[in-house]
């Protein structure tokens, strides 16, 4: 028997959450979105329901998750995983994104107050992604009251400039 045989995973999440996340703890926790919309060039103006997480392992760090689906054929639209780093000592950020259709993004930026701030221009694709390429990506989280959280993604692609993608108004559940 290896010696992490007898670990149960889930008692990780009892540790302590680190120090240096303290300018970010706003965002620890569960969030729920009924009313997500999404506009861009081309594309009909949409919306979507989304359930994002972003959780700790006691690491100078959050964990995040997200999944996004239709609200009326109540099929999931997007999937991300990652993880939001904080320099310690500092408010510089890095988040790191996987997302399911294909890009690994890193965001990096800065945190003052209850505002985020991440602009991205280092994207990976994989080989056979649906194009236009994505080519630059800017976020803002912005804690609006002790439980309302807003997301706003702006996005550039090969076909378009940098316009608003996302906005999107969550409220902590967790």
């Amino acid at each position: 028997m290896a010696s992490g045989d007898n670990v149960e995973v889930s008692t990780f999440r009892d540790h302590p959450i680190h120090e240096a996340v303290s300018p970010i703890i706003w965002l620890h926790g569960k969030w729920r979105a009924e009313d997500g919309r999404g506009v861009y060039t081309n594309v009909s103006p949409f919306t979507y329901a989304e359930e994002i997480q972003f959780s700790s392992y006691g690491q100078p760090g959050l964990n995040y998750s997200s999944v996004s689906w239709n609200p009326k054929k109540k099929m999931p639209m997007h999937l991300e995983s990652g993880f939001l780093r904080i320099k310690p000592d500092t408010n510089e950020l890095a988040f790191l994104v996987a997302h399911n259709f294909g890009l690994v993004t890193v965001e990096e930026g800065r945190v003052a107050d209850q505002t985020i701030e991440l602009d991205c221009d280092s994207i990976l694709r994989m080989s056979f992604s649906n194009g236009p390429k994505v080519t630059k990506t800017r976020r803002t989280f912005t804690l609006t009251s002790d439980s309302v959280l807003e997301q706003v993604l702006y996005m550039e692609t090969s076909n378009s400039p940098m316009t608003e993608h996302l906005r999107v108004v969550y409220r902590k559940i967790d």
